[in-house]
């Protein structure tokens, strides 16, 4: 069993792949909602919307520290974005996984 989104689901035996029950695989909306939202924001940084990150921030009643964080998922392989998007992950990882330090190698990043 393997907690997802507040629900549990029965994973395979090695603890990857497919769940075992046939059900279509789902994205996962906080990571699919982030991704949007720190594709938003580094739209309006490029369009000179807002002169700062802290400007940003303090526009969007978020912390500095948060934005930033949120503002890497932009670096993330295209692979990884198709693959969260249609809910294709293996591991499962969740929105916290990816607020950390990844790498910068889009090579690297296909482990998630």
């Amino acid at each position: 069993m393997q907690r997802r989104g507040g629900r549990k689901q029965v994973v395979t035996p090695g603890g990857i792949g497919r769940p075992v029950l046939n059900e279509p695989s789902r994205p996962d909306n906080a990571l699919v909602h982030a991704l949007a939202r720190a594709h938003g924001w580094k739209r309006m940084l490029e369009s000179d919307r807002y002169p700062s990150i802290g400007a940003l921030a303090g526009a969007e009643k978020v912390n500095e520290s948060h934005l930033c964080r949120m503002l890497r998922l932009n670096l993330l392989a295209p692979y990884v974005v198709e693959v969260i998007a249609n809910g294709d992950q293996l591991k499962r990882p969740t929105l916290a996984d990816f607020l950390r330090p990844l790498p910068a190698e889009w090579s690297s990043q296909r482990a998630f």
